[in-house]
Parts: C-alpha cells; structure tokens; sequence
C-alpha cells in the first residue's frame, strides 16, 4: 500500500531539506521524499496543507512507570501520549519496580510496547543493581536484550570507581551513559534552585555547583576511560561551558536539555505549586540563556521531556515532601515552539535536529530521518495552531503539568509509525 503525504513543507535536517514537497511511502517504508506538484499514484493520501511534515521526534530518557507504579503511568498510557507528543520512537528508563538491571525486565518492557502497538520503546538498562549505585547491572545480558544505553535515571552514581568501571563496561559494548550529574550530599533535601528566590521563600535550594561538579567529574571520567557520557537535563550556566569545552578536546560527550529549563525561571516557586517541583530544579534567566546559546551552537545536541508522570494525589502535599517531576510528552513541541521558535532563537530546522537527529545518534538507532529506505515514523505539526492546554485531555494517565490552562500555538496533528497513522486530530482527506 502506497501513502503520499502531499502539499506540506518537508523539513529532514538529516538530508538539509527544508522544502515544499511530498513523502512518499510504501509498505511501511520511506520511498523519498518528492518535489512538489509532481504526480504520484497512491493508495492513500494525506494532506498536509499548511503542516511540517519532519521525521517522527525520538525521546531518549521517558519513565514509563510500569511495572511497579501503575497508578502513574503504564507503558500503554505512555505510549499513547508519546504519539500526541509526535514521539514515535522513546527510550524507557530502568527506574520500575522491579528495576530494569538484568534480561527479563528489559524483555517485559519490549513485549508490553508490541502489544500497545503505539509507538516504538527501546529498554535503557540499569547501570547499577536496583539503580543503588554499588554494583555494576547484568550490562552485557541487557545489551543482548536490545539495551540501547544505560542510565540509574534519577539516581546520581556517587562512586566515582562505579562510574568509572560502567563507562569501560559499556563502552566495551559500544553503549552510551545516561547520567542524571548532580552531587547528591549538595542536592538532598532541596526543593527549589539555590539563589535570591529561595533565601526570599524561606526554601532549602539545590546549588548549581551540584550539577556543575558532577558535570565535571563525569566528563574527566569519560575521557579517562574513553567512555561514552550524556548529561541528561542540563540546567546550569557552567555544565554547559565545561561541555562545550570537553567537546573540543575530542571527548565523548553529549547532553539534553528540556523544554521546562528552557521556558521557566525560578520565580514561580513563589506559587508553592509542588507541579513546578522538577528534578534539577528550575533555575534563573542567565542559566536558561546558557541553555539556548548551547544549543545553537552545538554543544547540546538532543531535546527531551524528561517525562515523569505522577498521580495528580502524589503532588498533592506539601512541597517539601511532594517527588519531582513533570508529565512532558504531550505539550513539549508547543513549549518548545513558545521559548525557541516564536524568539527566533531556533529555526523549525534546528527544532527537529534535536529531536531526530541527536538522539537517533545517541541511541544508535536507524530513525530521526526521511531518507530513502528506511522506517515511515513521520510527524505532521501545524506550526499556527492556538489551542489552550488541558490536563484532562492528556493520553497520559498523569496530569502533573504546570502548563494547564497555558494559551499556545502549534501543535502535533498527525504522528505516523511504519507509515500507519496512529494519532489525529483532523481529517486529512
């Protein structure tokens, strides 16, 4: 069966298009991408009159919850959010009950996503035994188990020995470390960025030099061990200088950052809303403009929400004692489009890059582009549509988002996976 996604604007930065044109589809796979107005016969057509057609956004860190907390998430929910997301490929954190340390979780993980038939989930293993920080995981029997990297999620490996023996480990099977860097003496019992905001509210801040000193302890142990090191959730003026600057010494080092960093300052902790609690912590306008030069230039390569759904009950408590996270997936490209595209800091191209490109190359794997060939995960975005946020729409089972009731524009339309359309929000006829 033959689909032609026609009349839309093409933008594959893997191949430097950016054009008006159509994509051409057959069984499941990318035939090319075809200059506009030419005639093509097809089975099925799509419209895309007004949309960006790019090739489907990859997540490289989500928690999916399941198993062990499905009262927040189950792989089934998550994946169903990732699609109205425009995710059509998402690497799932170990961070479950039972962790993600040996084959048969990381299988349990695979054979649950077959079955929600939504969109792709790749297993992160653990780095460490019950993501605890002492003991080296069963690495090479989750790499046979399509482990595409490893990470303890939230849990920062303190143990400088530990990491340094999982970066040679992993680096022995050509896989990437996930590392969520923060000193975890400097960061325990925090709530909030440590600075004016605060000393002002009378909250126990986590400093940026938590991030920063682990930021470079890590970086020294990737270059010692030649190993392969990401920084998940970059927030900090200096994490990214000392990044950019390992970069150009040959270092194998990569970060993300995410869309919350990106828009929010601390200054809305003054609402004691625990839906603001994230994990590193919101910081203020100088490191946020930190964050946008890094990716312009180059030196954070890859976007992610750093998904963690919460029952909205768990947020529900005082914010000392509230856990940390946002439900991210379903309002990342209208967040991302408020704080980079409406400035102009980014271009729709250099959106996509980093929510195709970087992270296709962090995983290693064969998506994030249009290419001839290869797998039909497409995403349609129509970059003019206002609509309000609601919570109570998400396909996530959590609603713990502070954007609700937030007025953006440009969305997620359409999100197509093997060339099968598997999310809508309008007829395409």
């Amino acid at each position: 069966m033959k689909t032609l996604i026609k009349n839309g604007t093409v933008i594959d930065p893997a191949n430097k298009v950016e054009q008006a044109a159509s994509v051409l589809i057959d069984n499941g796979r990318v035939v090319g991408i075809i200059p506009a107005g030419t005639h093509v016969d097809a089975d099925h057509i799509i419209d895309a009159t007004g949309l960006l057609v790019c090739p489907g956004f990859i997540d490289p860190h989500v928690s999916l919850r399941e198993p062990g907390f499905e009262e927040d998430e189950t792989i089934a929910s998550a994946t169903a959010a990732a699609l109205a997301g425009g995710f059509t490929s998402i690497a799932a954190n170990p961070d479950t009950n039972p962790v993600v340390d040996n084959r048969g979780s990381a299988e349990f993980v695979k054979r649950q996503a077959e079955r929600a038939n939504n969109c792709r989930v790749f297993p992160l293993g653990a780095v460490t035994k019950g993501n605890l920080g002492q003991e080296l995981a069963e690495i090479g029997q989750l790499c046979e188990a399509d482990a595409v990297a490893f990470t303890d999620g939230k849990n920062p490996i303190g143990n400088a020995e530990v990491m340094r023996r999982a970066l040679e480990y992993t680096g022995m099977f050509g896989r990437p470390i996930l590392h969520h860097s923060m000193v975890p003496e400097l960061s325990e019992g925090g709530v909030m960025h440590e600075g004016f905001e605060s000393t002002r509210l009378g909250l126990r801040g986590v400093p940026a030099a938590a991030s920063d000193i682990m930021t470079g302890r890590d970086i020294a142990l990737a270059e010692l061990t030649e190993g392969r090191i990401h920084i998940m959730c970059v927030s900090t003026r200096d994490a990214v200088e000392r990044i950019r600057i390992a970069q150009c010494r040959g270092v194998a080092v990569t970060a993300d950052v995410t869309p919350h960093h990106l828009l929010l300052t601390d200054e809305v902790m003054e609402s004691f809303d625990t839906l603001y609690k994230c994990n590193p912590p919101l910081r203020t306008q100088d490191h946020i403009d930190a964050l946008i030069t890094g990716l312009k230039d180059g030196t954070i390569s890859v976007i992610s929400c750093d998904h963690q759904p919460l029952a909205i009950e768990k947020k529900a408590i005082e914010l000392d004692t509230a856990p940390f996270g946002l439900s991210g997936l379903e309002t990342a490209l209208a967040v991302l489009a408020e704080c980079l595209i409406a400035p102009g800091h980014l271009t729709w191209s250099q959106l996509v890059s980093c929510m195709t490109i970087g992270p296709a190359k962090l995983l290693n794997i064969p998506h994030g582009t249009l290419s001839p060939g290869v797998a039909a995960d497409v995403t349609l975005i129509d970059p003019q549509e206002e609509w309000t946020i609601d919570a109570s729409q998400f396909r996530s089972r959590s609603h713990n988002t502070p954007f609700v009731g937030r007025a953006v524009r440009g969305r997620v339309v359409g999100t197509l996976v093997d060339g099968e359309l598997r999310f809508q929000t309008r007829d395409f006829a």
